[in-house]
């Protein structure tokens, strides 16, 4: 039996190898496609997404654009997909349209028409699920739960405590966690861990399929940060990224996962941290009246990497 899956990306590199997962598995039906600015501009990540969807002969699924910005800060893209948002893969124009409706209005009207709760999977800044829960709360018991690339229970990236997609609109995050829709952190305690061999991403950049070639040429960029903090000084990072947080889906088994309270740091030097309470009793701040509220939700802390590895090799071998 498959799960009704809406995809929110920020199409970048390691979303599009989550998207040719997506599309591959057998048990994934992916319903939607809905699109934010993050990883480059709204412009490209549509463009990305079609071309992408056409290059791994997926079906028409509706895919729409939607927020230009965070919520209050102002345009911002990452550096480390490269201009276009793909590093310069060359891809062919796309023979798909966009939905010409806006994501929010996607997201709600598949939610609302789904015979069963949908999950969202979301691989960006969550701007456009943060409007979607704003506008149309009616939503909510419509989903399943929001699996969410973002966060972490340790470190940053995009500063030293703050992962790129929290912190590129925390408000948003904080949004969808305190929503009331069930939630599950897929945060870089995880994405960093989960890696393809560089033999095995020779193969894929060997390939017939065109879709085993565009993931071969996704391998090579180096989007993450190495587990031991030391670059490849061949170049060759590996890192599947946001196609982890599918596989999540998919083989929860593979993950350590706690449930823990989770609040997002609005302001300060901690802007877009995502504060995760792992202590085993309520401490100080509890018994002085200083405790900051905070929802408890699913949060993945480790990884069987190497299963995740070959679930995604194996996946999208069954693409043309």
């Amino acid at each position: 039996m498959t799960v009704p899956v809406l995809l929110d990306v920020d199409t970048g590199i390691d979303d599009a190898m989550a998207i040719l997962f997506a599309v591959a598995h057998p048990d994934i039906d992916v319903l939607a496609i809905t699109c934010v600015a993050g990883n480059t501009s709204l412009e490209n990540v549509v463009n990305n997404t079609l071309r992408v969807l056409d290059t791994a002969g997926a079906p028409a699924i509706p895919v729409a654009a939607g927020a230009v910005r965070p919520l209050i800060e102002p345009p911002r893209s990452s550096h480390v997909h490269g201009s276009d948002g793909l590093g310069g893969v060359d891809l062919p124009a796309t023979t798909r349209f966009p939905d010409a409706r806006h994501a929010v209005d996607l997201l709600r009207d598949t939610l609302l028409a789904a015979a069963e709760p949908v999950t969202i999977i979301a691989l960006a800044p969550q701007t456009n699920l943060a409007l979607l829960l704003r506008q149309y709360p009616e939503v909510v018991p419509h989903i399943e739960r929001i699996l969410f690339m973002g966060g972490s229970a340790s470190g940053g990236n995009a500063t030293p405590v703050a992962e790129f997609n929290v912190w590129h609109d925390p408000e948003a995050a904080a949004i969808v966690i305190d929503s009331g829709a069930p939630c599950f952190m897929y945060g870089l305690d995880v994405f960093n861990q989960v890696t393809i061999d560089q033999a095995d991403a020779d193969a894929l950049r060997s390939a017939p399929g065109a879709s085993a070639r565009l993931a071969g040429a996704m391998l090579y960029f180096q989007m993450a940060d190495d587990v031991d903090g030391e670059a490849d000084p061949d170049g060759y990072a590996g890192h599947i990224g946001d196609a982890g947080a599918v596989c999540a889906l998919v083989d929860p088994g593979a993950l350590r996962v706690e449930h823990r309270p989770v609040r997002v740091q609005l302001s300060g030097d901690g802007r877009g941290q995502t504060i995760v309470d792992r202590r085993q009793r309520a401490g100080e701040d509890a018994n002085h009246g200083g405790a900051t509220a905070a929802v408890a939700i699913d949060v993945a802390l480790d990884v069987d990497a190497e299963r995740y590895a070959r679930l995604f090799l194996d996946t999208v071998a069954l693409l043309p």
